[in-house]
């Protein structure tokens, strides 16, 4: 048997003795009190005791893989890709920095051309940026897509 387990066992005991002496001794006040202290006292005492003395958790190293019984073929897949016509990104565009066209790609304006077709007014109040700013960028942007 563990000695944990025992010191546990003698706690419980002293819990209940503290459980019958609160209602055998009623009339002595004083001598109740020290008893009903004392075995509480004890009582943790032995949880304490109890708990310091369980097993430790050690780890274990790990165990190497068994060698796999059936071999296994492992096949190369040919993937063949598939080359998308040259985008233009937008930060060709002048004034257009990597923050900026991650906001109009949020607005679904993924490409310069997208940016070419698009409202400078619309542009500027989804932005919250001048109008002026916006025309400037439609007009550099229509310039790129007529170059292409």
């Amino acid at each position: 048997m563990r000695s944990d387990y025992a010191l546990y066992t003698v706690a419980i005991i002293f819990f209940i003795l503290t459980a019958t002496t609160a209602f055998m001794l009623k009339e002595a006040e004083p001598e109740r009190n020290l008893w009903v202290v004392t075995t509480t006292v004890l009582g943790l005492l032995f949880v304490g005791l109890g708990y310091s003395q369980r097993p430790k958790i050690t780890e274990t190293e790990p165990q190497p893989m068994p060698a796999p019984t059936t071999p296994i073929t492992i096949t190369k897949e040919e993937t063949v890709t598939e080359t998308a016509p040259a985008v233009a990104p937008l930060t060709e565009v002048k004034g257009i920095g990597e923050k900026r066209a991650e906001q109009l790609k949020g607005l679904g304006i993924n490409t310069i051309e997208d940016l070419a077709k698009a409202s400078a007014k619309e542009l500027a109040s989804e932005l919250k940026i001048s109008p002026k700013i916006t025309e400037k960028w439609i007009g550099n942007a229509e310039k790129l897509t007529e170059k292409s």
